[in-house]
């Protein structure tokens, strides 16, 4: 059907037409809809293109108008048209489905409400780490963050000998204990991981201010019998301590934190923490 021939059988949208009680039937991909002309030219979409003239209408043989997409969400279209607002569905799926057709039909104010949904329901992982594969990957990051940083070196398939009976353990545990310090102290510690670009299978390394301050390799060989053989040790208070002793270094531009350094001081060297030497890191590191 022409745009001439659409002007005769259904009003123009100008406001002199006085034609907001005409009904329009609608085939929406076999959904079918009863509306006004006066909805569907409510805003700037190219559903009021049609039905101004300015596009070709089909019709079926009993006089609907034929419009080729899925019906699904038509109905929230309309909805929209009429109110301004509907209620969005609460599946991303949905949601895409829904944008979709409101990009189909130009409905912009609604293209831009079911987006800023989507962001809403697509949020930001709370704690991520970088992995590096090269020297320069990790020279990049420790020069231009603010933070410090603790990177651990974690290549397995860098040995050359078989494992002691605990090591593949103890490989876990400082992996583990790795993601749970980056979880303890995310947004005050940048914490990257090194799994391909060092010839070392399992190290930690500890920068202040963009310079390296401590380093705790937790492999050794040692010699049995027949052959030698890869040992891997679990330091855990230790590399504890290190963590700890970079966070004197968080503010670029100021030196150590003097009371954090007290309470990190006592510690060096011994393997393990009392409850009370706990209580009083957990008090510095709250009053930080």
């Amino acid at each position: 059907m022409s745009g001439a021939s659409a002007n005769q059988a259904i009003a123009s949208c100008t406001p002199a037409a006085q034609s907001d009680s005409k009904y329009v039937k609608l085939n929406v991909g076999g959904t079918l809809h009863l509306t006004t002309i006066d909805t569907l030219c409510k805003q700037d979409t190219m559903l009021r293109a049609m039905f101004s003239g300015r596009m070709d209408v089909l019709h079926d043989v009993e006089g609907w108008v034929l419009i080729d997409r899925c019906g699904k969400h038509f109905g929230s279209i309309l909805s929209f048209l009429r109110d301004g607002s509907i209620t969005l569905p609460d599946s991303r799926r949905e949601l895409d489905e829904l944008l979709q057709e409101a990009k189909y039909y130009c409905v912009q104010e609604l293209v831009r409400q079911v987006d800023a949904a989507m962001n809403i329901h697509d949020p930001e992982p709370i704690c991520q780490v970088p992995l590096i594969t090269s020297q320069r990957e990790e020279q990049m990051l420790v020069s231009k963050t603010s933070k410090p940083v603790v990177k651990l070196i974690c290549n397995r398939h860098n040995n050359k000998y078989s494992y002691t009976s605990m090591s593949d353990d103890n490989l876990l545990k400082n992996m583990e204990l790795f993601d749970k310090l980056c979880l303890r102290f995310n947004g005050r510690v940048l914490f990257i991981k090194d799994v391909i670009g060092s010839n070392e299978i399992c190290c930690w390394s500890f920068y202040g201010h963009g310079q390296k301050i401590g380093e705790v390799c937790c492999t050794s060989i040692v010699y049995g019998t027949d052959k030698k053989h890869t040992k891997v040790e679990f330091p855990e208070a230790r590399i504890f301590e290190e963590t700890l002793n970079v966070l004197l270094y968080e503010h670029r531009g100021k030196g150590p934190d003097a009371e954090l350094m007290q309470a990190t001081r006592g510690n060096r060297g011994n393997g393990y923490h009392s409850d009370d030497e706990d209580d009083k890191l957990d008090r510095a590191l709250r009053r930080k």
